[in-house]
């Protein structure tokens, strides 16, 4: 049995097919599949060490970005992109894989046109309440569709679409509240933010988290994960604006963190304040309250989707970007943390929203036609 993972360009693509790929290494062991391969297909491997663990191997496949607004890199992308769709052509003929598994986004097209053309199955997965470019036009051919969200299977055949929720990696599912404290160095008894913009962080968040911060450590102990490209800028704002204060160490900016420090700041999270994107579903899955800021313009409008989604299923609040700062960001903190009953509430609509078997569930459809594509 062959399998060929695509996708990539963000975390957000790249960590679900990560968990998908943990599922199938899993089940093949159990059903003593033989001769089992899994390949992964994109423009750039994201983390080879999660690629190594889970033993995929990486095919580098050229891909060109189609952008919305005018730039002279489109007309060069367009012969990046047909130099990719013919590569991909020969390397999927080469191993011909019984299912591709694809994510989306553009890194993944080359991949599913020839798929298309080799007539080999398609299931994709679409993280957003509204599908991107790609996953939307793959919609038409894929054998089968997983979704996370309920409302995004409108657009996509109804006999094809199942509402799986999110995969996520068995290493995050959920959150490790033993010895968290200790391992981050902080106070038990104190409320705890933690700030997080995804793997690339969020500069306005940042900032305005900055602004607040030496209002926000006289009540709160803060976790923040800035960003590695906005470290070292926001650890020095932090600290000339701490330099006085008396509770400078209930701050601790990280750059990022791994999956085990990831999963000790969830267990020492009170309220977590987070952009809109596809980690919703490792927040649903920790069972933290949350307050979300989707990106305004991110493409289909999906974060904002995503953000209200999920505040409708209870789990989580929203403050839009354009009403976003400093006096508005403490009050909400305030209501909340103000209102222990809520929160309880917050936490069991977020894990009923989580759907945690969501990487199983697509495993196991993977095999299955897998297996039906052997004969």
């Amino acid at each position: 049995m062959k399998i060929v993972l695509t996708g990539g360009g963000t975390g957000g693509h790249f960590y679900p097919l990560i968990a998908i790929a943990e599922k199938l290494n899993q089940l093949t062991d159990e059903r003593k599949v033989l001769s089992f391969k899994m390949y992964y297909f994109s423009d750039a491997p994201y983390d080879k060490s999660a690629l190594f663990d889970n033993g995929l191997e990486f095919r580098s496949i050229p891909a060109g970005k189609l952008r919305l607004y005018f730039s002279i890199q489109n007309f060069f992308d367009i012969f990046k992109t047909a130099t990719g769709i013919l590569k991909a052509i020969i390397e999927l003929y080469n191993i011909y894989p019984d299912v591709v598994v694809a994510k989306g986004g553009y890194a993944s097209f080359p991949t599913l046109f020839a798929a298309r053309i080799l007539r080999i199955p398609v299931i994709i997965h679409e993280s957003d309440s509204i599908p991107g470019r790609v996953n939307k036009w793959a919609g038409k051919f894929a054998a089968r569709i997983a979704v996370s969200y309920a409302e995004t299977g409108e657009y996509f055949p109804k006999n094809k679409v199942a509402h799986t929720g999110q995969p996520i990696r068995g290493e995050l599912i959920k959150a490790a509240p033993e010895g968290a404290f200790e391992y981050l160095d902080m106070d038990s008894s104190l409320p705890v933010l933690f700030i997080v913009g995804g793997s690339q962080g969020a500069e306005i968040i940042n900032n305005i988290v900055i602004d607040i911060l030496p209002k926000l450590v006289e009540k709160y102990q803060i976790i923040h994960q800035t960003g590695i490209a906005n470290f070292e800028s926001n650890t020095s704002r932090a600290n000339f604006l701490l330099s006085d204060s008396l509770f400078k160490t209930r701050y601790k900016p990280f750059a990022f963190l791994n999956p085990i420090a990831m999963k000790m700041a969830a267990g020492a999270s009170t309220l977590i304040i987070s952009r809109a994107g596809s980690m919703i579903f490792e927040i649903a899955s920790w069972g933290v309250p949350t307050i979300l800021i989707p990106i305004t313009n991110s493409n289909g409008d999906h974060q904002r989707k995503n953000a209200y989604n999920y505040a409708r299923a209870g789990g989580g609040i929203v403050i839009e970007e354009s009403h976003f700062d400093g006096a508005i960001l403490q009050f909400e903190i305030e209501q909340l943390l103000n209102a222990p009953e809520r929160l309880q509430e917050m936490k069991k609509s977020a894990l009923v929203f989580a759907k945690g078997d969501a990487a199983r569930t697509i495993a196991d459809e993977i095999i299955s036609i897998a297996l039906e594509h052997e004969k």
